[in-house]
């Protein structure tokens, strides 16, 4: 079930349904992103995805998907906009399950910010 709600979390991202996204997550999630700052709560994620994600029109393709225990592993790459421009950037997610609901995420890509 996690491998298929981790899957579910980029289908949304790209269709833009931030609602169904957030929902996916536990209140206090919390996402880390190396170089940036963390994002805590159910608020602070859906503020940055409807106001402080950099990337945009944008298309994940999954490679591979691993699951292990309460960990689904996902690496891919996104095609579409940063800040206006062109972008393919590779990038490799772990989502962290607390039942069915993600309680921790971790991107790690090949940019500074996403």
């Amino acid at each position: 079930m996690s491998e298929q709600i981790a899957r579910r979390y980029y289908e949304l991202v790209d269709a833009g349904d931030y609602d169904e996204l957030v929902a996916l997550f536990t209140e206090d999630v919390v996402y880390e992103r190396p170089g940036q700052s963390t994002i805590e709560g159910e608020e602070e994620l859906r503020a940055f995805y409807e106001e402080g994600r950099p990337l945009s029109n944008g298309e994940h393709e999954l490679h591979a998907v691993v699951a292990e225990g309460d960990t689904v592993a996902v690496r891919g790459t996104f095609r579409g906009e940063q800040d206006g421009d062109a972008v393919e950037l590779g990038f490799a997610d772990f989502h962290e399950f607390e039942g069915e609901r993600i309680a921790r995420r971790y991107t790690y890509t090949d940019r500074d910010t996403v």
